[in-house]
């Protein structure tokens, strides 16, 4: 009872905002406020095979399904929360929007059978600069609602690239080459993995982690993210 009173107590003097509006949070919300969470431009990909993001990889990699929870545009209120969420330290939102995946993900005959989850990783260079992997984060929120096992350690990255973010198609594909490994290759064997990143663009870094993936053991690959960038946009 003192803890609710203290909690409280603290919420009306340091209230929590709105990762998206800015609004105070109420009771029951965590980061993102329900009207955000309604009005958010989501994809529905999760329920549509032969989507947009599916068809990046075709003719390059043969994935099984393909989704991303909310078009990441240009000018969206959306937009400033996930720059917060990869480089302002603010990995909750990556644990939250995780969760929001999850349910749509749960609730999808698609991706029914999915039966590990693995994250994009970053260089150990990277990680420690940061402090954090984002899509680690994405990855448990998936995992707090499915209850599908996290493994976060036996796909690495081995070369440290620049970002991806002012680069071109080519630039980007380019940039991803060879930068991938797995440790113990029959790990993978017989799953049916989602690899989990936070924002698609080409799709190059995934496609490279996939190819790395299955290249390597005997297995079946979907991918899933949080904003997919539509056309760069």
């Amino acid at each position: 009872m003192l803890r609710k009173i203290w909690g409280g107590l603290t919420g009306l003097i340091f209230p929590d905002f709105c990762e998206v509006c800015g609004t105070p949070l109420v009771r029951g919300e965590r980061y993102i406020c329900l009207s955000c969470l309604y009005k958010m431009p989501r994809t529905q990909f999760w329920e549509t095979e032969d989507n947009e993001i599916e068809k990046l990889f075709w003719g390059k990699i043969n994935i099984e399904h393909a989704c991303s929870l909310f078009y990441f545009r240009k000018g969206s209120d959306y937009r400033p929360m996930i720059h917060r969420l990869k480089y302002k330290g603010k990995y909750n939102i990556g644990l939250r929007l995780g969760e929001e995946l999850g349910v749509c993900l749960g609730n999808s005959l698609l991706y029914s059978d999915i039966s590990m989850l693995v994250p994009v990783p970053l260089h150990p260079a990277k990680e420690r600069l940061r402090g954090y992997n984002q899509s680690e984060y994405i990855a448990y929120g998936i995992s707090n609602i499915t209850n599908l096992p996290l493994e976060k350690r036996n796909l690495i990255r081995t070369k440290y690239t620049q970002t991806q973010t002012r680069k071109n198609a080519a630039e980007r594909w380019e940039n991803v080459q060879s930068v991938f490994d797995v440790r113990d290759k029959s790990r993978f064997n017989g799953e049916h993995i989602l690899l989990i990143d936070d924002i698609i663009t080409t799709g190059s870094t995934i496609e490279s982690c996939a190819s790395t993936i299955m290249n390597s053991s005997t297995c079946r690959v979907s991918i899933a993210s949080i904003g997919y960038a539509s056309n760069y946009c």
